[in-house]
């Protein structure tokens, strides 16, 4: 029944990931920078150094600069949602529009206002209401993050809603719920912690870029100074949020654990893969034959999953087939029940349209939750609806390689960042920095680094819950609008042809700021 629209929904998704990544080169920058910026004009208002304005307006065009480009991406990101998955938009879109909803109408606009004073209020408006115009633009954005990231983890983790038999519809029965759900508050605090993880290295990494140019050496300093601790700081919270990422997500979704740690077998004390070498697929069928080799870190897997070194961590095997000694059910259990609910579905719309008010009134109570048979069928069936629309129990398996090697390169990145930063900070301090010619070319290639890092979790993130749109609710496949592909397709370059451009040019621009550096008023 999915390959029916195959090719508009692999055309759909890969214009979605691409907009998305993108978007994602600018956003991170926007949400740390604007906050070290807004420390470093409240040093000039403090001190009345004009050394510290000086400063500040140098990092503000490189924020200025990037800013914009990251509102125009964002904008299509979220115009493909109506065009290339209608359905989606149809059946959740009353909870899904509202945080996006509040974020326009509220953060955005927040940020947009106060922008334009930070931008273009000096000398016009007195110094403490410019910088509370820089301070409530860093919060802007960040708050822009927050209402992004509940709809986010809303996909993730579908809590505060129920099914509307009538309209066909996911309607929001708790906002709170939706917008404080754990997934939701820990997915924000380790995506803007590690965003400012990223900002504090690009700061980090262009100082010192003018120190080994023999350049600008008192701001690159003081600007280490600020970044490097600031980032070392947050890359220790961002390590935290990241701990109770992996145990939020073993709880509400399982196959990513098992995707993320390339888990075929599961086992009590489980250890956690340190490194290691998949072997292709088609040899991939359970552990012994998973690797060409690898270094596991006994138990660990489970003591960071359910904080117990002898707890049971389901393999990507038992999600599929099950296994009856642990209480997992297989995904074809789960897709048969799915189909019952699926089929409940149809059977009313083919009662409502002869105008068959016994079958109406037999599936409504089906689905009443107030009563005891619409509660147990909505918990034994309901419950597994997205499962209804599979075609098979191996489609549940997300991309193992990639989400196990993005998984790597995120975390691996991040303890090297903490190293860096801490290294900067210290030899910064003592004034030895300027001397490690090492370290400081090591802080300008860092920079990249950062932003494949921020990738990488993006990538486990969403990759890991696929073949969902909505966890466990709604396939990818289903949530596709029926659209021909070709339009898809042409689309997707048009955008591909128009974000490289856009990059391009920020990049041209951001390099053409740097190299000219701080000028003076």
């Amino acid at each position: 029944m999915l390959s029916d629209y195959l090719s508009t929904v692999d055309w759909s998704r890969a214009q979605f990931a691409m907009t998305a990544i993108y978007h994602w080169l600018f956003v991170p920058l926007t949400l740390g920078l604007g906050f070290l910026i807004a420390i470093m004009e409240t040093l000039y208002v403090r001190t009345k150094d004009p050394f510290w304005l000086r400063t500040t307006k140098f990092w503000m065009r490189l924020f200025g600069i990037n800013f914009a480009i990251g509102v125009a991406t964002g904008l299509i990101l979220e115009f493909e949602f109506g065009t290339n998955w209608s359905n989606y938009s149809h059946f959740v879109g009353d909870i899904f529009g509202a945080p996006l909803a509040i974020e326009g109408i509220f953060a955005f606009f927040l940020e947009s206002t106060f922008i334009a004073v930070m931008f273009f209020g000096w000398r016009k408006v007195s110094r403490g209401f410019h910088l509370t115009a820089t301070w409530l633009t860093a919060f802007g954005a960040n708050l822009s993050a927050w209402w992004i990231l509940v709809a986010n983890s809303w996909m993730q983790y579908p809590v505060g809603c129920d099914f509307n038999l009538e309209t066909v519809r996911n309607e929001m029965t708790s906002f709170s719920a939706v917008a404080l759900s754990p997934v939701a508050v820990n997915k924000f605090f380790h995506t803007v912690t590690s965003s400012f993880v990223l900002a504090a290295l690009f700061v980090v990494g262009v100082s010192a870029w003018y120190l080994l140019r023999r350049r600008e050496q008192q701001m690159a300093r003081r600007s280490i100074a600020i970044a490097s601790a600031f980032g070392f700081v947050f890359a220790l919270v961002t390590a935290f949020t990241g701990d109770r990422s992996g145990a939020i997500v073993a709880r509400v979704q399982p196959m990513k654990l098992a995707a993320m740690e390339a888990l075929y077998d599961g086992q009590e004390g489980a250890p956690l893969t340190a490194v290691g070498i998949l072997r292709p697929e088609a040899q991939r069928t359970n552990d012994d034959d998973a690797f060409y080799f690898k270094i596991d870190i006994p138990k660990m897997l489970s003591l960071m999953s359910f904080r117990s070194a002898d707890a049971f961590v389901p393999g990507i095997n038992d999600l599929v087939y099950g296994n009856e000694k642990y209480g997992v059910m297989s995904a074809a259990e789960k897709i048969e029940r799915g189909r019952v609910a699926v089929e409940e579905l149809g059977r009313y719309r083919t009662a409502r349209k002869k105008g068959d008010t016994a079958a109406i009134a037999e599936i409504e109570a089906k689905f009443d939750r107030s009563t005891p048979r619409g509660a147990e069928f909505l918990r034994e069936h309901f419950a597994y609806f997205g499962y209804g629309y599979l075609d098979s129990p191996q489609q549940i398996v997300p991309d193992v390689p990639l989400l196990f090697y993005s998984f790597r390169v995120m975390v691996g990145a991040g303890c090297f960042f903490i190293l860096l930063l801490g290294l900067v900070w210290w030899l910064n301090r003592r004034d030895r920095l300027a001397s490690k010619r090492w370290l400081l070319w090591t802080a300008v290639w860092t920079v990249p680094l950062a932003y494949l890092a921020s990738q990488a979790g993006w990538v486990v993130a969403e990759v890991g819950r696929q073949p969902w749109a909505i966890q466990d609710l709604m396939p990818v496949g289903v949530a596709a609008s029926k659209i021909p592909s070709g339009s898809v397709s042409t689309t997707f370059f048009i955008f591909l042809a128009l974000f490289t451009a856009l990059l391009i040019a920020e990049l041209s621009i951001l390099f053409r700021q740097i190299k000219t550096g701080p000028k003076n008023d």
